[in-house]
């Protein structure tokens, strides 16, 4: 799995922390920089997190699942892509409720938005990808977006909120695919048949 691949699918993962910190930016009263980085930390550092652990699980299976391995990347990348644009367009309030900086809250939220990773680490164990290089690119690529999403969220208002998380599940959606083409020479068997 190469470089951009890795930095597409950090972003689709991160879209529902970077939702998240949008709201914090829209409830928060001030936003201070040391609030910005306290969110953006507890975000990455489960983004990260999550992958890692999925893949050890994942890795123990290995053997016997290698022959579905693009199925299994597939199916969870849709489903999880899939997830975040339902709940996206299902979400019928649009106010956002006020989020607190408490570290048990910004726990209980930053493995809330971490499961998809966990589900995705799981599919790392089947494929190619250097686990540790990509682990690091998903907490970096999380942090600076919750970073930023903080204070967007207190300069736009919500409106992003529901627009990232489509936009999010849609890049995990086309990852997804992309990665089945790959593994099972889809895109060649098409050409054949035209």
């Amino acid at each position: 799995m190469n470089l951009l691949t890795i930095l597409l699918i950090a972003f689709g993962l991160s879209m529902d922390a970077f939702a998240v910190s949008v709201t914090s930016g829209v409830t928060l009263r001030q936003v201070k920089i040391k609030d910005a980085l306290k969110i953006a930390t507890f975000f990455g550092l489960f983004q990260g997190i999550m992958p890692l652990i999925g893949w050890l699980a994942g890795i123990k299976f290995q053997n016997y699942i290698t022959k579905i391995d693009h199925w299994i990347a597939f199916l969870f990348l849709g489903f999880i892509g899939g997830k975040m644009i339902y709940e996206a367009i299902q979400s019928k309030d649009d106010t956002c409720e006020n989020v607190n900086l408490c570290n048990k809250t910004l726990l209980m939220l930053s493995i809330a938005t971490s499961i998809d990773a966990l589900a995705v680490g799981i599919s790392f164990a089947f494929l190619n990808v250097s686990i540790i290089e990509s682990v690091i690119i998903i907490a970096a690529v999380t942090f600076i977006l919750c970073f930023i999403g903080v204070f967007l969220g207190k300069s736009c208002g919500g409106l992003l909120q529901k627009n990232a998380e489509v936009f999010g599940g849609i890049v995990l959606i086309f990852i997804g695919i992309k990665i089945f083409a790959d593994h099972t020479n889809f895109i060649s068997a098409i050409k054949l048949f035209n």
